[in-house]
């Protein structure tokens, strides 16, 4: 596992986001006071400012280096933003409400999240980064959230029933949302599909369990299965359709990552805590918890495991993960009720 400098000064906190081919990085830096700042690493920190509040970050960069993310505007609403390398950040605007959330871009600029629509819902909406974004509508409730989007214009997400439980999604240019099912359970949300159009998300089971799936032609294939405990979240793919996410087992964090077959976990303390990406260099990214504070990390895909010597390492690990839990919220942040999927778990 590897530190990453974004640029954090002393107690600041520091969390990675994605890292492309160029080595072009983005994440989020922490202040003691709260405060967040979105980051592009090009080999040097550049802060990428706000929309004229106080904060923002940053969520995805693509292979050109062109950032989306989250900034407040002079009014205080959160307001998603693409950054287009030595241009200003732009404003993407809303579905007629007040806020909007930036969640990912693909090669060709085409930026995806959600905004308030004027009924005051919120919905997952689909932007070439230069017109006002368009909504993708639901699966017949009243909301839904955009959260990946591959280079041939594939979005998923999360969208409401009727009856309120909400789905995973795949939209299609020019066709309509599917709802691609769950493994047994109420709910499901998808986090990330790759140009194979690999889907990976979460599922509730029958037994009332989440449990990380990977979605191809039809077919949802029960990762969490393959783990055998916890609470288990898939939050991102690459192109060679490796797999890497999150298990939570009681107050202890875990990471995964699955890849060619096979499922290695991470205990706590010795992978990353959060996972926010896997890219074709394989690597995965996020961030450590160690010292009392997030630092921003990466690991191989293909690390393997350390073996723990039982519950004094567990214990350790829960003390430390309870600190974290009551000292320091970071990057939790509830948009109109939502807690973001990659990172609520």
């Amino acid at each position: 596992m590897a530190e990453l400098t974004l640029g954090a000064r002393g107690t600041e906190q520091s969390i990675a986001v994605d890292i492309n081919a160029r080595g072009q990085m983005v994440g989020i830096i922490e202040e003691d006071d709260g405060r967040q700042r979105a980051i592009l690493y090009d080999k040097r920190p550049i802060e990428l400012g706000t929309l004229g509040g106080s904060d923002g970050f940053t969520r995805d960069i693509n292979a050109n280096g062109d950032v989306v993310g989250t900034a407040q505007n002079a009014a205080g609403h959160w307001r998603a933003f693409v950054f287009r390398h030595g241009d200003r950040m732009r404003d993407l605007g809303t579905l007629g409400g007040h806020g909007s959330y930036g969640a990912a871009i693909n090669d060709r600029g085409e930026v995806v999240g959600f905004a308030d629509t004027s009924d005051g819902y919120y919905r997952a909406f689909l932007s070439d980064g230069e017109r006002a974004p368009r909504d993708l509508g639901t699966l017949g409730g009243k909301i839904s959230y955009a959260a990946g989007i591959n280079n041939l214009g594939d979005v998923v997400g999360t969208a409401a029933l009727p009856d309120g439980y909400r789905r995973a999604f795949l939209y299609k240019a020019g066709g309509a949302m599917q709802d691609i099912g769950t493994l047994g359970g109420r709910s499901s949300s998808a986090s990330a599909i790759n140009d194979k159009g690999v889907v990976v998300g979460a599922s509730e089971t029958v037994g009332r369990r989440w449990h990380a799936f990977v979605w191809e032609q039809g077919k949802m294939t029960d990762l969490g299965a393959l783990i055998g405990y916890g609470d288990s979240f898939a939050t991102a793919v690459n192109e060679a359709g490796h797999v890497a996410g999150s298990i939570r087992v009681g107050d202890e964090r875990r990471s995964f990552v699955y890849r060619d077959g096979k499922m290695t976990v991470h205990p706590g303390g010795y992978g990353l805590y959060l996972v926010n990406a896997i890219n074709n260099q394989e690597l995965v990214i996020g961030a450590k918890y160690a010292g009392k504070k997030f630092s921003a990390s990466t690991m191989i895909s293909s690390q393997p495991a350390v073996v723990t010597h039982g519950g004094q390492d567990l214990l350790t690990m829960i003390a430390a993960v309870l600190i974290a839990t009551a000292g320091v919220v970071v990057y939790r942040r509830r948009y109109r009720g939502l807690r973001l999927f990659s990172l609520a778990f």
